[in-house]
């Protein structure tokens, strides 16, 4: 084998090894994401909601979907979607109404509640914000560059899926 082949498949070995410490990352920053939300409502004694469902009514905010549209928007990215809205609908976070148009279709908007609980989200993570940056862990740059390089392995990974299908 030359050297040059040799360097080449230490090349790949390592760009590999960083390809799954980033993989393994992403999975622990969403479950330690989880795991914040989960304390912050803990911390204020809102026991009702898990922390899926508290961000799941932070990303529907002010807009009003289908059970359909929170996954394809990318507000919701959890398995079960209609255990979620249905615990929502019932604890009253979230109001439900049968679309006039397609009748099997189900619109859903946050309720009083709901907003409340999107706003104690939004609080969060400004104060999470904030303290990224004024303790040097993250400037605009480098949290821009971080954004670019996921949305380039979104693109990446959304076009394998098209490509088997």
């Amino acid at each position: 084998m030359s050297l040059l082949s040799q360097i080449g498949d230490a090349s790949q070995k390592g760009f590999m090894s960083q390809y799954l410490e980033a993989l393994s990352l992403v999975e622990r920053l969403h479950r330690l994401l989880l795991d914040v939300v989960k304390d912050e409502f803990e911390r204020l004694g809102i026991l009702e909601i898990n922390s899926v469902q508290a961000l799941l009514l932070f990303n529907v905010g002010e807009n009003e979907v289908t059970a359909g549209e929170l996954k394809s928007r990318g507000y919701y990215q959890g398995s079960n979607v209609s255990y979620n809205l249905k615990k929502l609908v019932d604890s009253g976070y979230m109001h439900h109404q049968r679309c006039e148009i397609d009748r099997r279709s189900v619109r859903v908007r946050l309720t009083e509640s709901g907003r409340e609980v999107q706003k104690i989200m939004e609080d969060l993570f400004q104060r999470h914000a904030e303290g990224l940056e004024s303790r040097a862990v993250l400037d605009r740059n480098g949290i821009e560059e971080i954004n670019s390089s996921l949305r380039r392995v979104e693109r990446y990974w959304s076009d394998q899926i098209r490509y088997i299908y």
